[in-house]
């Protein structure tokens, strides 16, 4: 069950996403969320979850773009590195957990 929510809140997202951009409402977001979450606060949860990782997924394409753009203005793509033999996070050896 928590799959189907999932998947049906992750379409509200996209929905509201994109009648907010749309319409220029930035807050069609929320009022959508404070809708859904006076009959259950699950699908909000989830419904939130969903907007923030589509907007924060977007924001970082947008910055891949960016030093896309920036790298080949400058002449540098092409300057490959081999990233499974690097140590890509810089996270101190003392800080256990995941991601």
């Amino acid at each position: 069950m928590t799959d189907i929510a999932m998947n049906l809140a992750d379409e509200l997202a996209r929905e509201a996403i994109q009648l907010a951009e749309e319409m220029g409402d930035v807050n069609l977001v929320s009022e959508v969320a404070k809708v859904i979450g006076s009959s259950s606060q699950t699908s909000e949860e989830f419904y939130m979850t969903a907007v923030r990782v589509r907007l924060a997924i977007r924001r970082g394409h947008s910055f891949l773009e960016e030093k896309r753009a920036k790298a080949e203005a400058e002449g540098k793509l092409g300057q490959a590195v081999d990233l499974s033999k690097q140590k890509i996070l810089d996270v101190p050896d003392e800080v256990q957990g995941g991601h």
